[in-house]
């Protein structure tokens, strides 16, 4: 049995809660991950999970077990990065997941460079809006914008984007320029809805100017949850668009949008690196998280 193995093994599987979950996770069979568990209980002499039909949960001796055993995994990890010349270097595979136009329109583009830099990281990106089972998909973080409702999850904020609200020429030629975030409501308006994961709503922009506050709601013909069908369906006239300066900046510049209510005030979308609370923090994943937070400065609102 090798040990190393036997534990990452274990742990997986108090995670996920699944032999069959820990096995996918791990590029396994679940029959070897049972193996190991079994041949792990069978060394310490103490069993540390209750498996039925339906589910597997740790032991009392399982919990305290699967504590050190994150300490120790932990420590494997900062021993072989500290060897010589390693920790300039980090290496390995980093799990993430990202949203569509921040991949395609920020990140992506950027990677030469951070390969350039970190050559020995392999790249697993999930592109996606969706809420991500950080623990069940053994993803090591999720970069997400607005703010965080899942409280169990550590999170740096690396940035905060400027909003604008945007419409097609088309658009506006068939219904007019809105003088007012208000004409968005009850009239012949549109507005492109974003259903966001967390609740699969379409949620109301709050907006301000000189003392005055509304929250927008609008109506709409379509709403969608990826970022770039959003932005897809706006360019093509199907309402008004809320969008981050990095996603507008190119199409008013080719007079694709124009910017509607400039002198109205949005508050900045925070974005998070979110990550599960029991996941060691690896240099993989801080060199990642750092040159994310770099990136993400330059579209701070100044």
């Amino acid at each position: 049995m090798d040990r190393f193995d036997a534990m990452q093994a274990f742990a997986r599987v108090v995670e996920t809660g699944s032999f069959t979950k820990a096995a996918e996770t791990l590029h396994m069979s679940k029959t070897s991950v049972t193996q190991l568990v079994q041949q792990l209980e069978a060394r310490l002499r103490v069993r540390l999970l209750n498996r039925t039909t339906r589910k597997v949960n740790v032991t009392a001796d399982g919990a305290v077990y699967y504590e050190r055993v994150l300490r120790l995994l932990a420590d494997m990890d900062d021993a072989e990065t500290s060897l010589s010349g390693a920790s300039a270097l980090p290496r390995g595979r980093l799990r993430v997941d990202v949203p569509s136009p921040l991949a395609r329109m920020i990140l992506v583009p950027a990677l030469p460079a951070f390969h350039a830099q970190y050559p020995d990281i392999q790249l697993d990106m999930g592109v996606s809006d969706r809420i991500v089972d950080l623990i069940g998909e053994n993803v090591d973080c999720v970069v997400r914008g607005g703010e965080l409702t899942d409280q169990s999850l550590m999170a740096r904020r690396v940035g905060d984007l400027r909003l604008g609200v945007y419409a097609a020429p088309d658009y506006l030629k068939r219904a007019g320029a809105p003088a007012h975030p208000r004409d968005l409501e009850n009239t012949h308006h549109r507005i492109v809805g974003f259903l966001w994961a967390r609740s699969g709503k379409a949620l109301p922009y709050a907006m301000r100017r000189d003392g005055e506050s509304v929250k927008v709601q609008g109506r709409y013909v379509l709403a969608v949850d990826d970022g770039n069908a959003y932005l897809a369906a706006g360019l093509a006239g199907m309402g008004v668009l809320w969008l981050p300066d990095y996603m507008s900046r190119g199409h008013v510049e080719r007079g694709e949008l124009i910017p509607l209510f400039e002198d109205w005030r949005l508050d900045s979308m925070p974005m998070y690196v979110a990550y599960p609370p029991n996941r060691h923090v690896s240099a993989k994943l801080r060199v990642f998280i750092d040159w994310v937070a770099e990136l993400l400065g330059q579209y701070a609102p100044q």
